[in-house]
């Protein structure tokens, strides 16, 4: 796929398939703990994001701001993230889907350095869009092979 400097993305994901291009595009996001909000009453988590645009042509360098919303969400946990820590940097690495009771299951964000977010869902319902112009960004990230 070949996204220009303008174009937005917007995904939506109803099944595990679908979340896995949702991961592919927010591998190597970064966020602070204090953009992770989780709203029990609303059933809804939602984190934003600077992600790198690996799917644009001229993802050397560009991020932009965007935002993941899941809905149906029944519980969260958190492992090895500290939630006073508002500022701490995490790094996304991947997002997967482990069914449980169909259609429902876990949604886990596994962070780099060993952090992960456990979102226990009724089904997958998740939407990440765009919220910004793209920028430049001075580094690349790398990947051991």
């Amino acid at each position: 796929m070949s996204v220009g400097v303008g174009k937005a993305l917007r995904l939506l994901a109803e099944d595990a398939d679908d979340l896995a291009v949702i991961s592919a595009a927010l591998q190597d996001a970064v966020t602070r703990i204090g953009d992770i909000q989780w709203e029990p009453g609303a059933r809804r988590l939602t984190i934003t994001f600077n992600r790198f645009r690996w799917e644009a042509d001229e993802a050397q360098g560009m991020r932009v701001r965007g935002a993941l919303q899941l809905g149906g969400v029944l519980a969260v946990k958190a492992r090895n993230l500290r939630r006073e820590a508002k500022d701490a940097v995490l790094e996304l690495l991947a997002l997967t889907f482990e069914a449980g009771d169909p259609p429902g299951g876990i949604v886990t964000f596994t962070f780099a350095d060993g952090g992960d977010l456990a979102a226990t869902v009724e089904c997958v319902d998740a939407a990440l869009a765009d919220l910004s112009a793209p920028w430049a960004t001075a580094r690349t990230p790398g990947h051991d092979a």
